[in-house]
């Protein structure tokens, strides 16, 4: 199993995460992050690092995120989006897109 970033992440890029990372598993998009399945090592350290809650082990997605974790694998061999391993400002309009549910049409590739 792995972990998976869900919807919550879109519009906001908290990098609170990539910090905390042992093994560099995160990719950066243009509005999201989403985690290499092929990376992750399953250790969890990075869950309560998100301040919008994004992040879950695969086994623990809500049943509306089960998409995410094929969206997650698929952006991870996106080109252009590279594995992100310091932490960096949130988007500038995170505050109000963070309680946001339903954000997926406005994920950006």
């Amino acid at each position: 199993m792995t972990h998976v970033v869900t919807e919550s992440c879109i519009q906001c890029k908290y990098t609170d995460c990539v910090d905390v990372c042992p093994v560099d598993c995160f990719v950066e998009g243009p509005n999201f992050l989403a985690i290499d399945p092929d990376e992750c090592i399953d250790c969890a350290v990075c869950i309560p690092e998100c301040p919008v809650n994004a992040i879950y082990a695969e086994e623990d997605l809500p049943a509306d995120q089960g998409h995410m974790v094929a969206i997650n694998a698929e952006l991870c061999q996106t080109p252009g989006w590279k594995t992100i391993t310091k932490r960096k400002s949130p988007l500038p309009d995170a505050e109000v897109w963070k309680d946001r549910k339903g954000k997926l049409a406005m994920l950006q590739h």
